[in-house]
């Protein structure tokens, strides 16, 4: 148990520093949308640093085939450690860019570069990450050790809006907006150089080492072409829950403070605390599964979505102060735990073990592109538009397609890891944990 706590420890802790880098970017852009474009409307220089975020999740797709392949043919070891390198770049290069008023344009083609090369990362991190977490995992706890894998996600959320607030409360607005915001890609960077290190000596997962040999395709696209049912499973369960998810993390402050009204202090410090219950969620909802299944935390959220996110965006637009606005988001993100706990070990389960981290990254990472990245900038475009509630719609409707995936799917629970050839398949009996 010691050694499966310490894989779990690394990889979480990785994958925490993987996403503050990831996360202040969203977090801070209120503050440094104005340095790198010319003076005019907020709105629409807040619509030109979120779609500089959406490039970086159109890169997720290249960095899911590139370092899936790395994690299916040299291990998840290799992989982790790779991203964590692309990551630390990345925040070098946001933290030193130069200001519109130095360079033009060339600092926001600065942190264009830097974006994309996040995206190189982070969409290699969440696979090698997920199947990491989920092959390290004890047999029948595979729901419980994954969902660390959002524990450490929104970990790493929290400590960037941690160190907003306490940025907002020891600097004026004006040195924030001047250079106050370049601390936290400085703080991101060193967090990664750190990271780097542990993950240079963490264990490779017992599953891949047992996996034998590399065949000639393993890790490969014609491998994961035998695959397509599950690679397309993958990309629909996904829409629901990353258009839902995005929408009530990184964007959540910027709805609160541009469209609720709210002061920015206080968006996000609701956006903090309402966080802080979700990860301590994590768990807990992982843990029901290993008892009751996958599917039916799955459909519960799909539901959820569907039925309550136009009453909780609609509220919240009109909540007015901090503790509606904290108990809207808190039943928001209750519905979306159906989801972030357990849909990293899903996909895992998905797939064979030589096919696997390219099977979780790359359609992921495809539909993270098409629909998570772009959430940010769909919702602001209906807001430039002025049919923001058209936005609410879309994300319940998201979740609804997400739905009938969840309806018609198999229960991947009891699938055994350590099967390396295509067919999926139930854990042997040997393997399985009683629920009680």
């Amino acid at each position: 148990m010691g050694q499966h706590w310490k894989k779990i420890w690394v990889g979480s802790a990785g994958n925490m520093v993987e996403w503050f880098d990831w996360f202040v970017y969203a977090s801070f852009a209120t503050y440094f949308a104005g340095a790198f474009f010319p003076a005019g409307n907020d709105t629409a220089k807040l619509m030109n640093t979120a779609g500089i975020f959406a490039v970086g999740f159109f890169m997720r797709p290249v960095g899911g085939w590139l370092l899936g392949r790395v994690g299916d043919r040299r291990g998840r070891k290799a992989a982790l450690t790779l991203t964590v390198t692309l990551m630390s770049a990345s925040a070098v290069l946001i933290a030193a860019a130069p200001t519109y008023a130095v360079a033009g344009y060339g600092g926001a083609a600065v942190l264009l570069v830097a974006r994309l090369l996040q995206g190189l990362s982070v969409g290699g991190e969440y696979a090698a990450s997920a199947t990491y977490l989920t092959e390290a995992s004890a047999p029948g706890r595979r729901g419980f050790a994954s969902s660390f894998q959002y524990v450490s996600m929104t970990a790493g959320q929290l400590l960037g809006l941690g160190l907003l607030i306490l940025l907002q409360h020891t600097l004026s607005s004006a040195e924030l907006h001047s250079w106050g915001w370049r601390i936290p890609f400085a703080v991101g960077a060193l967090g990664a150089a750190v990271i780097f290190y542990l993950r240079r000596n963490m264990l490779e997962t017992d599953t891949y080492e047992e996996s034998g040999a590399a065949s000639e395709d393993r890790g490969t696209i014609r491998a994961l072409l035998r695959h397509k049912r599950e690679a397309l499973l993958v990309i629909a369960l996904t829409m629901g829950g990353t258009v839902a998810y995005y929408t009530y993390t990184t964007y959540l402050t910027k709805y609160l403070s541009n469209s609720a009204g709210l002061p920015k202090q206080t968006a996000t410090l609701v956006s903090f605390c309402a966080l802080l219950v979700f990860a301590c969620l994590q768990p807990l909802a992982g843990a029901l599964s290993d008892r009751i299944g996958r599917r039916p935390l799955l459909i519960t959220f799909a539901v959820g979505s569907t039925l309550l996110t136009v009453p909780i965006m609609t509220l919240l637009k009109h909540a007015g102060s901090f503790w509606p606005a904290l108990g809207l988001s808190l039943l928001a993100l209750v519905v979306v735990t159906g989801y972030t706990s357990i849909n990293a070990c899903v996909k895992a389960e998905l797939f064979p073990t030589g096919v696997r981290s390219l099977g979780v990254a790359l359609p992921y990472a495809i539909a993270n592109a098409l629909f998570g990245g772009t959430a940010e900038y769909v919702a602001l475009w209906f807001k430039k538009g002025g049919i923001e509630s058209g936005f609410a719609w879309y994300v319940a409707g998201c979740a609804a397609v997400s739905l009938v995936v969840y309806l018609t799917m198999r229960e991947t629970r009891d699938t055994d890891l350590k099967r390396v050839g295509d067919t999926p398949g139930p854990r042997p009996e040997t393997d399985t944990v009683p629920a009680s």
